[in-house]
């Protein structure tokens, strides 16, 4: 008789790019993603909404606010994920029709609430969901209200919960990102069973403990109720005090907590920024920093002081604290924040030294390597860099989720997991697209319409390709417009953004490049259509050219040891 397969069902809220599918997948192959909600408000393009059904496709995605989502829209599910924003959780009353709890309006946690809430005797038998570390302390002027109230309303809803603050670079994760993970069970379900002493459960026996090992701080145990309603809770927790009850580990059943601060313990291989890094020569050139542009960047990062006058007129000194620049490649990275695309000098963007003395900004493709996802996860025609960086400021570290996941699966099925899809933690500095990524793509991944009048432009980007020999003749005859396929699968170097691609020049070995061309297009395609007698139907990335101008003479340009070069027409053609 075969083994039955075991499934967890999952739903995933606020689902970003698909940082929590990825980690779960990465964990087991039991996840299930059935149905997910990714919605980003006060913008028409949903970036986030766009790449997650490129990687994951359309089958149960909803792009639309989760506000107004019926919860019998939403299928019933064994697991319930999501990264929620934080916000003020605080309760507005009592709802007498219902009996349900109003929190302050667009506040996603009572989203949550409500699901979970009218799901009834259906509720998933697990949650799962990540947060900023600053939640157990929120709000200032009422330490730890907010977790509370959240702890509360998980318990009168039948959960017994755990949490952690953890920070991925503790445990060998390339970046320094503390989150706050709450992991919770309903009674009825098997993980309850193993439960004995709450102190154990949190510190040797429970999903999180087993997932990143820690030892207690000495003096920090703690032991207390959520009394009253939650409004009471709302109105009336930790009143007038100034330190948060909750430590950053612990556990909470029938409203009683059990709490201390965790002190990580970790001897595996580490993962460090400079190992995430890609070649330099693949690096595009608007990533470098200008001699120029450097002095700026210095002053951003440094210590300074500078007074000020408020609107009321006051005077003040305001000051900051130098940061280290360029960021060490010894180290993890600091943590990314949503600001880190584009090229304005910024006191927080990471700032990388070359091997050759150069200075540099990080690539969407790095980032999301210090987030642990799969390389060019977020690479799409429709999104921008600066978009990309954007979307990996929100994100998680995969590799957490990975640990909790696996450590969920073992309590409720007392087995080891299997993953087809692991996540990697070695990564390639010489990265190649993957023309895979557009196998759904209907459209050309990028037009450019010609134009019959045109003015150069030289902050457009300019390709510069290699021309093998057999087609040196087909790129020596000046013809309007011409197609250049490039090698096979894999040989096009995946830091070059197709969608930002604006010029091109062909390179004829031993003489440089001479001929400028307008990219109108950029497709999958094949050498066949250029020379159909080679039968040649391999996948490769086909621009279509249209001719502009041709310099006086041939110019020599370095391609290192790389087919192609990512530049800006500024720097080839200096008139």
């Amino acid at each position: 008789m075969a083994k039955k397969q075991n499934k967890i069902r999952v739903v995933e809220l606020f689902a970003g790019v698909g940082g929590f599918r990825i980690g779960l997948e990465g964990a087991s192959d039991a996840y299930e993603t059935i149905w997910n909600n990714q919605w980003e408000p006060s913008t028409k393009h949903q970036d986030a909404s766009l790449v997650y059904v490129s990687r994951f496709g359309s089958k149960g995605h909803s792009n639309k606010d989760i506000n107004l989502v019926p919860t019998t829209d939403i299928p019933d599910h064994d697991l319930l994920v999501g990264g929620f924003p934080c916000q003020d959780y605080s309760v507005a009353a009592t709802l007498s029709r219902s009996g349900g709890i109003e929190g302050k309006k667009g506040v996603l946690w009572w989203q949550i609430y409500r699901i979970l809430h009218e799901k009834g005797d259906k509720r998933p038998q697990y949650i799962f969901f990540e947060n900023v570390d600053r939640l157990l302390n929120s709000p200032a002027t009422q330490r730890g209200r907010d977790f509370a109230i959240i702890l509360a309303s998980l318990a009168d809803l039948g959960y017994i919960v755990e949490w952690r603050i953890i920070n991925a670079a503790d445990y060998g994760m390339p970046q320094r990102r503390r989150r706050t993970y709450i992991v919770g069970y309903l009674k009825t379900s098997p993980v309850v069973e193993k439960i004995e002493r709450l102190e154990d459960w949190v510190e040797y026996d429970g999903v999180m403990a087993r997932a990143f090992e820690f030892k207690p701080k000495v003096g920090t145990m703690s032991e207390f109720d959520i009394e009253g309603s939650i409004k009471e809770v709302s109105d009336n927790f930790n009143k007038s005090k100034k330190e948060s009850p909750f430590g950053n580990a612990g556990m909470m059943m029938d409203r009683h907590v059990y709490s201390v601060d965790a002190e990580a313990i970790y001897d595996g291989p580490r993962q460090t920024l400079g190992g995430n890094l890609v070649d330099e020569n693949l690096v595009p050139e608007d990533f470098f920093i200008t001699e120029e542009e450097l002095p700026r960047w210095q002053y951003e990062k440094g210590a300074k002081k500078i007074e000020r006058v408020s609107k009321e007129g006051y005077k003040y000194t305001f000051s900051e604290g130098g940061m280290a620049f360029p960021d060490s490649l010894e180290q993890p990275s600091r943590t990314i924040i949503t600001g880190e695309g584009g090229t304005a000098p910024s006191r927080f963007k990471h700032v990388v030294r070359t091997k050759s003395g150069r200075y540099r900004r990080l690539l969407p493709i790095e980032l999301e390597r210090m987030n642990m996802f799969p390389d060019n996860h977020t690479y799409h025609p429709d999104v921008s860099d600066g978009r990309r960086a954007f979307l990996m400021g929100n994100a998680l570290v995969c590799g957490v989720v990975e640990a909790i996941g696996k450590s969920l699966y073992q309590a409720i099925f007392n087995e080891a997991p299997v993953s087809s899809r692991p996540i990697f933690t070695v990564r390639d500095s010489k990265p190649m697209l993957d023309l895979s990524l557009f196998d759904d793509t209907e459209e050309p991944l990028l037009v450019n319409l010609p134009k019959k009048q045109f003015a150069l432009d030289p902050t457009k980007h300019l390709l510069i390709g290699l021309v093998k020999k057999d087609n040196e003749e087909y790129f020596l005859k000046k013809e309007p417009t011409k197609l250049y396929y490039t090698g096979k699968n894999k040989t096009f170097p995946s830091t070059v953004a197709l969608n930002k691609l604006y010029y091109f020049m062909p390179y004829i070995k031993e003489k440089g490049v001479r001929d400028l061309y307008l990219i109108r297009v950029v497709r999958i395609g094949n050498k066949a259509e250029i020379h159909p007698e080679s039968a040649d139907e391999e996948p490769r990335l086909i621009f279509e050219l249209e001719y502009l101008r041709s310099l006086p003479a041939y110019q020599k340009v370095q391609l290192y040891r790389y087919w192609y070069k990512d530049s800006l027409l500024g720097r080839i053609i200096k008139d």
